[in-house]
């Protein structure tokens, strides 16, 4: 990771019911001011947070979390009761309405739940809208509306109604007409939540299209657990109001920090998470390899069957060098891991 993070964040707080006034005449911590009041609603609480340039950090918890409020706060369509929000160094809640109305305009995008698109206007209106109300020509911005259809793959629909799209179409035209500002920063908060399975899984794929071309700097909000492991690049697990733990997806299955990460990932597939690179050994000695290697980054779910049907150790390579090795008992301690229960 880079050392200088495009949003950094640190003891961010969003206490509802707690007015600025209150908190500028008492002499007590926020802390203590949630303690001392049962009215105060604290939904983010000493929450700090790095995300780095082209990472896709998710944010997952159960309803009530935390977690929309906080990337609300993000991007200060909340405003924090305390703390401090950085963008690329940048104070923003230091920041005039004008200054971050042109920080959102040119900066940031946003995709929530509801699509929010407007019902009278077609397809490629909806997608331009954004660049009209910067004043960008008219030629100008139906362009650049074309190519974000082309882009989320709506070819055909460009005159099309909201009404006449599938959940799954909407879904796309938000994310167009997000991306249609060429934001750097990129907020979803559960855009894909109100999808059925089906479209939601070819959403997931799209979206990792999309971010595998674009490199967006992403905060993504999620309470499922599958679509973050999908998705991440780190996770970030939030109850109520605190960040409990941040890591990659395969540090937090393995090395829960806290009992509540315990158990919110107790159930989770070890076997779709963990790579070959974190579960193989160094090679020892001369020992004897399978004629054919896995990689690094190789899930163990894709190769659980090739290293249980060798009878000798697996070569683990990364960019053509090999780097461990594999053998079956790392595979079924990652299928079966100790005190499960494998008697049926």
């Amino acid at each position: 990771m880079p050392s200088t993070p495009v949003i950094s964040c640190r003891s961010l707080y969003k206490v509802f019911g707690l007015d600025d006034a209150a908190l500028k005449r008492s002499d007590q911590s926020i802390e203590e001011m949630i303690d001392a009041n049962d009215h105060l609603v604290p939904a983010v609480r000493d929450v700090s947070l790095d995300v780095y340039k082209g990472e896709m950090l998710v944010v997952m918890g159960l309803s009530g979390s935390g977690k929309s409020t906080l990337v609300r706060c993000l991007s200060r369509l909340h405003e924090p009761s305390g703390g401090e929000i950085l963008i690329d160094g940048e104070d923003l809640l230091k920041m005039s309405e004008k200054e971050l109305v042109e920080i959102r305009r040119n900066k940031m995008g946003m995709v929530f739940q509801n699509f929010a698109l407007l019902p009278h206007r077609t397809v490629l209106e909806n997608i331009a809208f954004p660049l009209q109300m910067r004043g960008m020509k008219a030629r100008e911005y139906v362009e650049r509306a074309r190519a974000m259809i082309t882009l989320v793959g709506l070819e055909g629909k460009e005159n099309n109604f909201p009404r006449e799209l599938s959940g799954g179409q909407q879904q796309r035209v938000g994310i167009a007409r997000s991306l249609a500002i060429e934001p750097e920063i990129w907020f979803l908060d559960e855009p894909f939540s109100a999808l059925d399975p089906l479209i939601r899984r070819e959403m997931q794929d799209e979206f990792l299209r999309l971010q595998s071309m674009l490199q967006k700097t992403i905060v993504f909000i999620t309470h499922d657990f599958d679509e973050a492991l999908r998705l991440a690049d780190r996770i970030a697990i939030m109850k109520d109001g605190r960040v409990e733990q941040v890591g990659r997806p395969e540090e937090i299955v393995m090395n829960p920090k806290t009992e509540y990460v315990r158990k919110f990932t107790n159930d989770v597939p070890r076997e779709k998470i963990l790579t070959a690179e974190v579960v193989m050994e160094p090679r020892s000695g001369n020992e004897k390899l399978a004629k054919e290697p896995v990689q690094h980054d190789d899930k163990i779910s894709k190769i659980a069957e090739l290293v249980l049907g060798q009878s000798h150790a697996v070569e683990v390579q990364k960019d053509g060098k090999a780097i461990g090795v594999l053998h079956p008992k790392h595979v079924l301690n990652v299928l079966y891991p100790a005190g499960d229960n494998t008697d049926g």
